[in-house]
């Protein structure tokens, strides 16, 4: 390092150049190996502290191409989301990442991009310790510099930033989609107007106070006073989309409004450092901060991962606090919820045993593949849309709701030793009711599925099923000899994607108002009249999503088979429900004539397909709310051991609800049902 510094004096050359190099030296071959970066650090303080000349270099290096490399675009856009929206956004990247942006060295955007060019050079960069950071601001001797009247360039470029940045915050506050949601920023002062008076005003008298001794240079309070009232705005607006719905665009809109709100306050904090002290010593740490926020914005900005995670962050958590709403009608506290709920899943047995059937019949028809996948489908989304409509329960259509109810409830815990044995006690709840549903289906199902092939083979004279086929059926839940459980789990991520369909559809119907538009509807209104359109619209909004998700997996199911066919891959589904049907139909097709111990891999194999369809269904439920919440829970150990405490006390609650006196079991049969 002491060379490229000795012949950047002797010979001269770009300082951009002199940067890049140095860069290089400190940067260690893996990016987690932050002790050789402080190592190289430290080494290259030593030779500033010992050699002057070199250190006023590279002092004068760095202070060029902060005045002189149009430096505004990196303050303003380095790690700031652009105003072209998601998906433009979105494509940017991916084209850009395969493709990179030409590099313009009169930015100093993209010095910084050819500086740290190494995507993971952001990872060492944050490690290092800001006091190792500070070394080296304190070796550069800046207070060495001879004092100026004129106002520096390298300042020039914040006061330029925040002037830009406090134009764009003014320019989102006129955007409809957020006036839309806070009409109050039509009716009263904006703060996001105001922020741009107050901030020309502020910037116009620092430089004339820099360049004035006598002149009293105005403090920012008041501006920050406005950028709260901004993101209280935002605050509000979310807890509006949190009632109302929320979209891509508006969740992008204020995730961008959020970091430009930061970033001025970033640059109001240096420029409040600096009025206080102009060598710059106080507002060193906080050119620490924004140098490792820009590195980071730099290396990730072509990021594809990080901006689909950041920006539906915000419109994952409405759509799965729409699943935790309907996920707490799938959770039983009391014994007369919990036989509600056995009934509901008894009347969703006997009509998917129908739904097997009429599935069993059109496989028989050996009709084209696609023709088949789309008659499927429609079987097993109509289906799942008749057990709704009837307020029945299919069981492996609750952990998807119910794992959202439990990420609400963690986030509410905090790890508290009494919120963690709630927390424990509604999984108790959960598990309960969960086993509960999958008994109401397979109870049923089987018998009744029993009950048609003897039916037809009474009217008819031949079996429903040939012995062939059932023998087939019964190979299929197998669970030793065939794939059952891999594909009960892909069963269980269409669970998953039906649930995020629902809370999807549940959010649009809130943020798209569609049944207050459906009341508008002429037509409608004449032929279903006031009252009924009233009461469909209101059926719409409340059931909307249900609806969608249940029927766009039934078109999972359905289309799952003939993908694996068309792409040769070996898809197909396993459902608990069905292959409990499956198993009563080829014990009537075989007269019953089977081998117990194909009776028995059968029983397993159903009781597999049912844990991992729940099992998969939820990790993958639960990971989504957790994450779209923020959630960070480091207490799983000690839920675990409140939940094996609870099972060695309680066992049986784990099956059946505690029993409750009597006022509460009557409070709870009189309550309406959920």
């Amino acid at each position: 390092m002491e060379t490229l510094l000795q012949q950047h004096v002797e010979e001269g050359g770009d300082p951009a150049e002199l940067i890049t190099l140095l860069v290089a030296k400190i940067r260690p071959r893996k990016a987690r190996d932050t002790g050789h970066a402080v190592y190289m650090i430290q080494a290259l303080c030593h030779i500033l502290c010992k050699r002057p000349e070199l250190r006023a270099a590279l002092r004068d290096a760095l202070l060029e191409l902060l005045g002189t490399r149009k430096p505004v675009s990196l303050y303003v856009e380095s790690g700031v989301l652009p105003n072209t929206g998601f998906f433009s956004e979105l494509h940017r990247r991916i084209s850009h990442k395969i493709l990179p942006d030409a590099i313009d060295t009169g930015y100093l955007k993209d010095i910084l991009a050819l500086v740290f060019i190494r995507e993971d050079d952001d990872v060492w960069v944050q490690a290092v310790p800001d006091a190792v950071w500070l070394e080296l601001l304190t070796a550069l001797r800046f207070d060495e510099l001879p004092a100026k009247a004129g106002l520096p360039l390298p300042l020039r470029g914040i006061l330029d930033a925040i002037l830009v940045l406090s134009y764009r915050i003014s320019s989102i506050g006129l955007e409809p989609e957020l006036i839309r949601n806070e009409p109050a920023l039509e009716e009263f002062a904006s703060p996001f107007l105001t922020q741009n008076d107050e901030v020309g005003e502020y910037l116009e008298q620092f430089a004339k106070a820099w360049q004035n001794a006598v002149l009293e240079l105005q403090d920012e309070k008041h501006i920050l006073v406005l950028l709260d009232q901004c993101a209280q705005v935002i605050q509000r607006v979310r807890r509006t989309a949190s009632r109302f719905g929320t979209s891509i665009s508006l969740t992008f809109l204020l995730q961008r409004l959020t970091q430009q709100l930061t970033r001025m306050e970033i640059l109001l904090s240096i420029l409040s450092a600096l009025r206080q002290d102009k060598t710059g010593l106080g507002a060193q740490p906080l050119f620490v901060s924004l140098f490792k926020t820009l590195v980071s914005g730099e290396c990730h900005k072509n990021g594809v991962r990080q901006h689909w995670q950041e920006s539906l962050e915000l419109l994952a958590l409405r759509v799965t606090e729409n699943a935790s709403r309907t996920g707490e009608h799938y959770i039983t506290t009391t014994r007369a919820e919990y036989f509600m709920l056995l009934r509901s899943a008894m009347g969703a047995g006997l009509i998917i045993a129908f739904m097997a059937a009429l599935k069993l019949f059109a496989a028989r028809q050996h009709l084209p593949p696609m023709t088949e996948a789309l008659i499927f489908s429609l079987n097993y989304g109509l289906g799942f849309m008749l057990i709704h409509i009837l307020h029945f329960t299919v069981a492996t259509k609750q952990p998807a709701m119910t794992a959202s109810s439990i990420a609400s409830s963690i986030s509410e815990s905090g790890g508290k030793n009494r919120d963690l044995e709630s927390l424990s006690g509604i999984i108790v709840q959960t598990l309960r009711s969960q086993l509960a549903a999958i008994a109401g289906n397979v109870l049923v199902v089987l018998p009744v599925a029993m009950l048609i092939a003897w039916g037809i083979f009474a009217v008819s004279g031949t079996h429903f099923i040939s012995p062939e086929k059932a023998h087939r059926l019964l190979a299929d839940i197998d669970p030793i000899h065939s794939p059952a459980v891999f594909y009960a789990a892909i069963a269980g991520v269409c669970l998953f994607l039906s649930g995020l369909i629902a809370g999807h559809h549940d959010n649009l119907a809130m943020y798209n108002k569609i049944p207050q538009r459906l009341k508008q509807l002429r037509g409608l209104r004449r032929l279903l009249g006031e009252a009924r359109l009233s009461r469909v619209a209101d059926y719409v909004e409340n059931n909307l999503g249900a609806l969608a998700g249940n029927f766009y997996f039934g078109c999972m199911l359905g289309g799952v088979t003939a993908i694996g066919v068309l792409f040769g891959l070996p898809l197909d589904i396993r459902h608990v429900t069905f292959s409990s049907a499956y198993l009563g139909f080829s014990l009537i097709g075989l007269d019953f004539m089977v081998a117990p111990k194909e009776v028995l891999l059968a029983v397993l194999g159903i009781a597999l397909i049912g844990l991992t369809n729940l099992m998969v269904s939820f990790a993958l439920a639960l990971s989504v709310a957790i994450k779209a919440r923020k959630v960070t829970f480091p207490h799983w150990g000690i839920l675990l051991k409140s939940l094996r405490r609870h099972f060695r006390q309680h066992p049986l609650e784990f099956l059946f609800p505690p029993r409750t006196d009597a006022a509460e079991l009557k409070d709870a049969s009189e309550a309406p049902p959920k």
